[in-house]
């Protein structure tokens, strides 16, 4: 396999910097195979109802809008939901620093599919956390007085009793949770296809969840350098 060399780097270096060359191969190629997976799950099961959320509307007002009124044309509909409810004095710092990357890219998804961060806030305590946070591109719905949250786990409150003491939920108290999901028009049907399920599976030791860091940015390049990521976690302020 031919590979780089860079200025000075030494024998031992460019040896064990091939290997690790031929492991980071091995792991695009599995990122590959688990997306080929994905792309290949059967049939997921019907969205019980239409929908109704609340959103800043093309005359820039709150208004409704169903959920079959969001794929803009598109097949498919990615909803990621953040941890900013009404009870919150202040949103996820995980997902919002999350949001601060995805903003770049939300600019150019549309192109292939249509993208909508939901939350339970009302619509207009999200829209001006977008515009303190500089937010241009995301687009966000409130899921306030609707059950999609508990219906597709952007909250606890559906988790099974073995799932509740592994979250240690308490008895009686329940709060938002961090999860994309994807959805597909089946002619008139919408389709549940995917949800990012690894945030409500056991992490590893000394880790959390990692369910959406194939498109988190900031763990990205944290990870090419040799300090990692440490025990580093963003705050709201950063």
């Amino acid at each position: 396999m031919a590979s780089l060399a860079f200025p000075n780097e030494s024998h031992a270096y460019r040896e064990a910097r091939d290997r690790l060359l031929q492991a980071e191969i091995a792991l695009r190629r599995q990122i590959e195979n688990v997306a080929e997976q994905r792309r290949a799950l059967p049939q997921g099961g019907a969205v019980p109802e239409d929908y109704v959320f609340e959103w800043i509307g093309p005359h820039l007002r709150p208004e409704p809008v169903r959920m079959s009124e969001l794929f803009g044309g598109h097949p498919t509909l990615i909803l990621y939901s953040f941890m900013y409810g009404p009870d919150r004095d202040q949103p996820c710092p995980g997902c919002t620093h999350l949001l601060d990357g995805l903003d770049g890219a939300a600019r150019h998804v549309g192109a292939r599919t249509n993208l909508f961060i939901v939350a339970k806030s009302p619509i207009a305590r999200l829209s001006a956390l977008a515009h303190r946070r500089g937010w241009a591109h995301l687009k966000f719905l409130s899921t306030a007085g609707n059950s999609y949250a508990a219906d597709y786990f952007g909250d606890t409150s559906q988790l099974s009793a073995e799932m509740r003491r592994s979250h240690a939920v308490p008895d009686g108290k329940n709060w938002d949770e961090t999860i994309f999901n994807v959805f597909e028009r089946d002619g008139s049907i919408i389709r549940h296809v995917w949800a990012s399920e690894l945030a409500y599976q056991p992490s590893e030791p000394g880790q959390h969840h990692r369910a959406g860091d194939l498109v988190d940015p900031l763990w990205g390049l944290l990870d090419m350098t040799r300090e990692g990521r440490g025990d580093f976690f963003p705050s709201v302020g950063d």
